[in-house]
């Protein structure tokens, strides 16, 4: 008897230590790969875009692109733009107007080489931006009582050094912002936008009623005026994705001051709009764009 549970003991601590070594096993043992989280990859993601959008200011900043791209072109009006317009001044006319007639500055046609002067072009929605908010103030000026940049765009966050160069005071109101302020004669104020335009906004002044520009604030600062010639160029664009831009003039007639040109390989829309994917380190150029006399109200 003795013996015999001695036996089933023996036995039974035999088949323990089986099974034991048989669930180690004889050889290097495997360690189950990682099973991927969604949800904490997810909430990772979402964590850098929020960084992302802190830095930049831009609202999205996932893309699919890649690198960075120029766009470049010029504007010529096909028509006759006949002569600019002299505006009534009749106030402090000691200063304003004295040295030189004050003319209508919403169509500037170059003489020699038709180039269209003033024409916005922005991207309406970027989902990269390569450089930071720049902290150099740029100026917008009153001299004679006008404005000196017919058109004037700055970035979100950019200081702008409003300044009145006269001996006269002016009261500078910039439409769909808070700025409306009186600045005395020889003085300036900074103000840093902080809300974006959709389209450019008047810019007039309260003392002087025949002043006016035209101001565009935007977040990205993907944004080019044409100049004298006609020529704008919007470098460091987002590369390898659909851009749609925005072309814009004061005497458009097109809806919202759309500017509609004839470009079927662009696309391009009645209201001015059009899509382009540009290529990495590309600098493409739209060459002449011809700008019909019927898309500007004369």
């Amino acid at each position: 008897m003795h013996i015999r549970t001695m036996h089933i003991r023996t036995s039974l601590a035999l088949g323990l230590c089986l099974v034991f070594f048989a669930c180690l096993g004889c050889g290097p043992q495997r360690v189950a790969a990682p099973v991927a989280d969604r949800q904490a990859a997810e909430t990772i993601r979402a964590g850098l875009v929020v960084a992302a959008t802190a830095a930049t200011g831009v609202g999205e900043v996932a893309s699919s692109g890649a690198g960075w791209a120029t766009l470049k072109g010029r504007f010529v009006f096909a028509g006759t733009p006949g002569q600019p317009k002299p505006l009534v001044v009749d106030k402090d006319t000691e200063v304003c107007g004295k040295t030189s007639k004050i003319f209508d500055q919403s169509l500037r046609v170059d003489a020699s080489s038709k180039g269209l002067a003033d024409v916005v072009v922005f991207v309406r929605k970027a989902s990269r931006v390569k450089n930071p908010v720049p902290d150099t103030p740029l100026v917008f000026d009153q001299k004679n009582c006008e404005f000196l940049s017919p058109v004037f765009v700055a970035r979100l966050g950019q200081p702008v050094e409003v300044r009145n160069s006269d001996p006269v005071g002016h009261n500078t109101n910039i439409d769909g912002t808070s700025f409306n302020q009186l600045i005395p004669a020889g003085q300036s104020t900074t103000y840093s936008p902080n809300s974006e335009m959709g389209v450019p906004k008047t810019a007039t002044c309260n003392i002087h009623p025949w002043m006016k520009a035209y101001v565009l604030f935007r977040k990205d600062g993907y944004v080019a005026v044409s100049a004298a010639d006609g020529s704008f160029s919007i470098p460091d664009l987002p590369a390898g994705e659909p851009l749609e831009f925005q072309v814009w003039h004061a005497r458009s007639t097109g809806p919202s001051g759309g500017l509609g040109l004839e470009r079927p390989d662009l696309k391009w829309s009645p209201k001015g709009r059009f899509v382009i994917t540009l290529q990495a380190d590309d600098v493409k150029d739209l060459g002449t764009l011809d700008v019909p006399a019927g898309s500007i109200g004369t």
